[in-house]
Order: C-alpha cells, then sequence, then structure tokens
C-alpha cells in the first residue's frame, strides 16, 4: 500500500481553484471540473459530488469542512515574498513565527475552513 494525496471537499471548486493556483502559485496537472490535481500532488474535491459518490447524497449540513482537524502543510523557498503577496487577500491564523525545532512558518485558512500552513523548507527535509 503506498499513500497517494490529501483530498479536502471544498464547497466551491472555482473559488478554491483560484485560491491554491493564484494565491499559493499551485499548478494544475489535472483539471476534471469537479477534481482538481495540482503538480504536488495535492488535490481538491468539490464536497457535493464527493460525497454523492462516497455516501450515495450530498450532506444536508452547512458548518464548514475545515473544522480544525486538519493541516495542510506546504513549503515556499521565498516565504517573506509569499507572505507579502498574499496576506491582506486570506484569512490569516498567524503571520511568520519561527517554531520551536526553528523552522519559520505561518498559518492561514483556505477558502473552506482548512487550516493551511505554509513553512520554509527544512534542511535535509
Amino acid at each position: 500500500m503506498r499513500f497517494v494525496n490529501p483530498i479536502p471537499f471544498v464547497r466551491d471548486i472555482e473559488i478554491s481553484k483560484v485560491f491554491y493556483c493564484e494565491l499559493l502559485g499551485l499548478r494544475i496537472t489535472q483539471d476534471l471540473g469537479n477534481f482538481v490535481l495540482f503538480e504536488t500532488g495535492f488535490a481538491i474535491h468539490e464536497a457535493t459530488s464527493l460525497e454523492q459518490t462516497i455516501w450515495g447524497k450530498p450532506s444536508t449540513g452547512s458548518a464548514p469542512y475545515g473544522r480544525q482537524n486538519l493541516l495542510l502543510y506546504f513549503e515556499h523557498a521565498d516565504l517573506d515574498a509569499l507572505f507579502d503577496n498574499i496576506a491582506g487577500h486570506v484569512n490569516l491564523i498567524h503571520p511568520i513565527e519561527v517554531q520551536a525545532w526553528g523552522q519559520r512558518v505561518f498559518r492561514l485558512y483556505d477558502p473552506d475552513g482548512h487550516a493551511v500552513e505554509i513553512g520554509e523548507p527544512q534542511a535535509g527535509a
């Protein structure tokens, strides 16, 4: 068995594509309309169709998909430039901070409330 990729549910695939492509700079390798795969292996899926596929019906609740129980982790070589470019356009959890292990990171929410962490690449990783 091998792990392939996380697939967060998103309410509006177009809003999420703008977020992940235009704000975070990910490149799409496959766009099937309700499913988008990025060249990093990360993917998003429009929630209503995925819920139908998995459970046979879409959910009826309106709770956000991101529920502070999952962190999507990315790295970026120029953390300061990325932060400066997107900080005013996202819902920040916190600005750039140095973590206990020495890595600089900032955290934010995507359009569906999923927590996203972006850090500088770690040496030896």
